[in-house]
């Protein structure tokens, strides 16, 4: 981390999202779920300095009441983009209504299915912009690295700015911008759920693991088993759909 060189990358990220966009939709829009997290907030600054403000569309997607939804809308009124509040509660919760006629929700069911109403949602809203839209995904390294996303959920997207930064980095880009609140790039990240951060969850830190993505390192060997386990348990999740090839 202390070679890294955010200004650079800032730069790099932005040149990048411009290349890509004047070849996958040179007058689309990007569209991007507004979380009020320090992933969504970073990734707005990016797309408003590589295509503009007027081009970049923000969705909030509350599920019902959203604590810190307040957080979401200090980055729209900062960035000054266009926004819309879609409520996803009634979609899932009538998505789940339905599963449950045939099977018994499971847990999992119940945390992943939001993720993955709010993806439809950002591509509904992407097909339904003028010009169209371009969905990014926000996800960073460090979560991907031990599968913390959810598969056709937050993992989904049309392209992706942040999936080879570290949290640590990712916060270090942040930090070099004057207009978005730096509590919200330094906000501890939680899934909103059950009440407790990523970290705790986790039971190690961001630091730790961006570490040990970045150097190999990790002292505690319980802690390193684990990050390992996580990743291999959750590569599927970072590879295109295998498909059967012809001989």
């Amino acid at each position: 981390m202390s070679d890294f060189d955010a200004l650079k990358v800032r730069s790099e990220i932005v040149q990048w999202i411009r290349n890509w966009f004047a070849e996958n939709g040179s007058k689309a829009n990007a569209v991007i779920g507004i979380s009020g997290g320090k992933d969504s907030t970073v990734c707005t600054a990016l797309l408003v300095e590589a295509l503009g403000k007027d081009r970049v569309f923000g969705v909030m997607m509350p599920r019902g009441v959203q604590p810190d939804i307040d957080d979401s809308k200090r980055i729209v009124e900062a960035l000054e983009i266009p926004h819309a509040t879609i409520n996803v509660g009634p979609a899932v919760d009538a998505l789940l209504e339905a599963v449950g006629e045939g099977v018994t929700v499971s847990r999992d069911a119940e945390i992943n299915t939001p993720p993955r109403m709010r993806m439809a949602t950002l591509y509904a809203v992407a097909a339904s912009l003028p010009n169209g839209g371009r969905v990014c995904n926000t996800c960073n390294l460090s979560e991907d690295w031990i599968g913390y996303s959810t598969k056709y959920g937050d993992a989904a997207g049309d392209f992706s700015p942040l999936s080879d930064l570290t949290v640590q980095e990712v916060k270090a880009v942040g930090a070099t911008y004057d207009v978005i609140p730096k509590e919200l790039v330094n906000k501890a990240p939680s899934d909103g759920l059950c009440g407790l951060t990523d970290e705790d969850r986790f039971g190690f830190t961001y630091a730790t693991l961006d570490r040990y993505i970045r150097e190999g390192i990790c002292e505690d060997e319980q802690i390193k088993a684990k990050i390992d386990r996580m990743h291999v348990l959750n590569l599927h999740k970072l590879k295109t759909i295998p498909k059967f090839l012809q001989k």
